[in-house]
């Protein structure tokens, strides 16, 4: 930004003045020229004396030359008059300032109104008056001690400041006063007046009664007897913080001001009227390769091109002769041994009475700008000869539209020389079905005067035609009058056929997702933007073009089903890779449909997670299921040797499931493949999300055939988390029906155990349905169900089913396990006798346990896999699969 210091030193609360090198006032701030009343021409040079006492002007000045010559700061006293015609005593202080060399460029001074403080010392020097009168009528802080240090009084203004009756600030100790930071060179000056029997002068920050600390000229000076003895102390507090913050305003302003100097993106240097190097910017350093003080003592004529010094020699005598502002162009020769062009400009800096006292150069790196100029002027001369070979249809056309010239590979592409293309020649090669609409668009883009593109088909030189897309734009003389049309034709052709198969695409796509009641959908978590295709709208019974949110698809959700929906709110904004769920919709008939959603998150086009899904309608597959459910449970009440076949059934019912996945993420890979570009990425996951639903659904009929028939059971590695997904995706349909809301965390990284993955997963379906019939009577909170996997210290994996449900009584849990006992009212007290069998014949364990809260957490663990001993577990479970075969289905 650029910095107006002028405007800075008038808005502090101090009167500030700067002044020459040699005394001469060169600024003062308004707080200087308010209290004396001179405008701001008649304080500069010496013009300020007629604001000074008469009599002590000669003083002043005596003192001001001294300080001028010492090169040092200093201060003086002396009486100013006011604007009203009083005059009030000042201390003015002044200090230097200098540039890198150390010469001084500048003087600054603060003048302080010490007007109460002279004439309180004038007062303590009366004889015989009243000691407490004497300090009150002091209007700064003053504080009275013994010869010793002892406190003896203090006058109004100072418990006014601190704001403490004398008996609390007499116990105050000098910490709680004093800034920290200051207190030891404070007590050092005052115990050496002490010693010496002199006066001290030290400033320093003291506490106000608020808390807040400002900065005081400390002065304490002895009052002594005729015979010279010391009687006591004065110690004056004079406020200084208003000029400590115009000082500070004031470095920071040097500072900031040096800052932007030496960042500015070019050559700055300052010289002196003569011409030399003063000071150069870090940016200048940098370029030349040498340091400030080494350009101030060489000067720049030597990195001045040969070609250029007679130039620049002659420019800066006309400036420094005459006193204006120097301008040039030449090369400069820089660290890395190359000349670059810059463009220097010069100002000088004058004195009021209009000598030059400065100059101030401006360094601009124009090479680039030479560079490109240069290459304007190769380019238009060679303008034809680019032209012609850019590898695109380039022409122009004269105002009335009709052609000029055609580039050489605009008449190569279709097959005409520049005389058959002249004037309308060049319509011949455009396709007949197009030339009266072409026409028409360029007719309209003429008369606009606007830039304009249509489409069209072009006969190419070996008689095929080729959709391309015409552009074109005006060129304008001074008066703005069209004087030529440019344009360029870009072959489109895969564009169009692209964006005839992508219709064609997304045509069988609709259809097909009507056919099978299907819908796609889109969600950016981060920004709650959702997108539907066309029919999920009729799915959900919403008007097409209905801005789809959160709020508007819970509206149709069944109240019961709810839970569902949070949950999986909840799992999408911890961004798990997919989930998956079924819930029930109510539409504005009242009637009930059957929905199933499949998601995975997926990146965007701009790399914005989001999750890609699809929903499909289920209700006929659900009503189907529904009616199946009744008949089994009819048929599970005549008989339980029937329940063997009624889980076959079930479990053949629910492959359906993994079928509806390898459609729902076939039909996502197609509309991932007809996007414009293609979304490989996702496609890819689609194509494997696919993959892996074919095996699932292949290995459960494979692993049902192992169960029901008497080959000899084997153990195998196996993955306990993918085992639970299995188990969920086959249970997740009477998990629905029955309300309960199950939530997985499965262990990273989870060791394999050995085992038969069907028997396992025979004890899993038990628990789990054990879990959901013990929450079956649950109403007054959601029917939530935890199924975790977990490593053991002892090398086994511990699978838990928690539920929510009426728990167990300690009896009940301690006989849950016995053969025929059973806590439901139609159990039959085998499933947990059979599935204790199963873990323990795997070399595992199976307990419960309560929970804190409500239910009760079934476990079993299982050791990891080992080649040495697969061979001798399988022996131990062969027995155990006749009895998991009899256990299924029964809880």
């Amino acid at each position: 930004m650029e910095l107006d210091l002028g405007r800075i030193l008038d808005a502090l609360p101090a009167m500030l003045w700067t002044a020459l090198p040699d005394g001469p006032t060169e600024f003062v701030n308004r707080r200087w020229s308010d209290y004396t009343g001179l405008s701001l021409d008649e304080d500069h040079g010496w013009e300020w004396h007629a604001a000074v006492n008469p009599d002590d002007l000669p003083d002043l000045l005596k003192r001001w030359q001294f300080v001028l010559a010492s090169g040092e700061p200093g201060e003086m006293e002396a009486r100013l008059r006011r604007f009203d015609g009083q005059y009030r005593w000042f201390l003015v202080q002044c200090s230097p300032i200098c540039d890198d060399g150390g010469r001084i460029i500048m003087w600054c001074g603060v003048g302080t109104d010490i007007d109460d403080c002279r004439r309180a010392e004038e007062i303590l020097r009366r004889p015989k008056l009243d000691f407490q009168l004497i300090v009150d009528s002091i209007p700064v802080p003053v504080a009275v001690t013994t010869p010793s240090g002892e406190v003896e009084g203090f006058n109004q203004s100072t418990l006014g400041y601190f704001g403490k009756t004398f008996e609390e600030l007499k116990d105050w100790k000098a910490s709680d006063i004093v800034h920290p930071d200051d207190l030891e060179q404070t007590i050092a000056a005052q115990m050496e007046a002490y010693q010496q029997g002199n006066s001290y002068d030290v400033e320093s920050r003291h506490r106000r009664h608020d808390g807040t600390y400002r900065w005081h000229n400390v002065r304490g000076f002895p009052l002594r007897n005729p015979q010279g003895r010391i009687l006591r102390w004065f110690h004056l507090l004079i406020d200084i913080d208003d000029r400590k913050q115009a000082e500070r305003a004031l470095r920071e302003s040097e500072r900031e001001a040096r800052l932007i100097v030496d960042t500015i993106p070019g050559g700055i240097e300052v010289l002196a009227p003569t011409g030399q190097v003063e000071l150069v910017n870090e940016h200048a350093a940098r370029y030349f390769g040498k340091t400030a003080e080494e350009l101030k003592r060489s000067g720049l004529i030597d990195f001045i091109h040969p070609e250029d010094l007679q130039i620049v020699r002659n420019a800066a005598l006309r400036a420094i002769t005459r006193g204006l502002p120097y301008e040039a162009e030449h090369r400069f020769l820089g660290a890395d041994g190359e000349y670059r062009w810059f463009q220097v400009r010069g100002l000088p800096l004058c004195d009021v009475s209009g000598h030059v006292v400065r100059w101030y150069a401006l360094h601009t790196d124009i090479d680039d700008k030479k560079r490109a100029e240069e290459a304007l002027l190769k380019s238009e001369r060679n303008l034809k000869l680019t032209i012609d070979t850019i590898p695109a249809l380039a022409w122009a056309a004269r105002p009335d539209g009709s052609a000029e010239f055609f580039n050489q590979h605009y008449l190569e592409y279709i097959g005409l020389s520049a005389e058959q293309a002249q004037g309308w020649g060049w319509t011949d090669a455009v396709h007949p079905n197009d030339i009266e609409g072409l026409a028409a668009t360029w007719r309209a883009i003429l008369a606009s005067g606007k830039p304009g593109e249509t489409e069209a088909r072009l006969r190419r030189h070996d008689g095929k035609y080729r959709w391309l897309l015409f552009r074109t734009n005006p060129l304008r003389d001074a008066e703005g009058s069209i004087v030529k049309w440019y344009g360029v034709n870009t072959d489109i052709d895969g564009r169009k056929r692209a964006e005839e198969e992508l219709r064609r695409s997304e045509a069988f796509l609709a259809e097909g997702q009507h056919l099978a009641r299907m819908g796609n959908l889109s969600w950016d978590v981060a920004r709650g933007d959702i997108v539907w295709s066309e029919p999920l709208y009729h799915i959900f019974q919403f008007e097409p073009g209905t801005v789809i949110t959160l709020d508007l698809i819970a509206s149709r959700v069944h109240p019961e089903d709810m839970p569902l929906m949070g949950d999986m709110i909840e799992r999408a904004q911890r961004g798990e890779s997919g989930f998956e769920y079924q819930h029930r919709i109510i539409l504005p008939d009242q009637s009930i449909k059957y929905v199933h959603l499949i998601a995975h998150r997926a990146r965007n086009t701009s790399g914005q997670t989001e999750y890609l899904g699809a929903v499909l309608d289920i209700t006929q597959r659900q009503l189907s299921e529904e009616a199946l459910e009744k008949v089994r449970s009819e048929l599970a009440q005549v008989t339980r040797i029937m329940s063997l076949g009624v889980l076959t059934a079930s479990i053949a019912h629910e492959v359906n499931q993994p079928l509806a996945g390898i459609i729902t993420n076939a039909n996502t890979c197609l509309r991932m493949l007809a996007a414009d570009p293609p979304n490989i990425t996702v496609a890819q996951e689609t194509a494997r999300r696919t993959i892996r639903d074919g095996n699932r659904a292949a290995d459960v009929i494979s692993r049902l055939r192992t169960l029901f028939s008497r080959r000899t059971v084997a153990i195998e590695p196996i993955d306990m988390n993918e085992a639970v997904r299995e188990v969920l995706a086959l249970t997740s349909g009477h998990l629905q029906r029955s309300r309960v809301v199950p939530r997985i965390e499965l262990a990273e990284r989870l060791p394999l155990v050995g085992g038969d993955r069907i028997q396992l997963q025979q004890v899993i379906i038990n628990l789990l349905r054990n879990a959901s019939d013990a929450m079956r009577g649950v109403d007054d909170r959601p029917r939530r169900l935890l199924i975790r996997t977990e490593p053991l210290g002892d090398d086994h994996v511990r699978v838990s089913v928690q539920d929510a449900g009426v728990g167990l009584e300690p009896e009940a849990a301690a006989r849950v396990f016995e053969a025929f006992y059973t806590t439901k009212s139609d159990g039959m007290g085998i499933g947990l006798s059979v599935s204790r069998s199963i873990i323990e014949n795997h070399n595992g364990r199976l307990w419960v346990h309560a929970n804190d809260g409500p239910g009760v957490t079934f476990s079993f663990s299982i050791p990891q896999y080992r080649d040495d001993t697969a061979q001798a577990r399988n022996t131990n479970l062969a027995g155990a699969t006749d009895q998991a075969k009899n256990a299924s289905g029964i809880s």
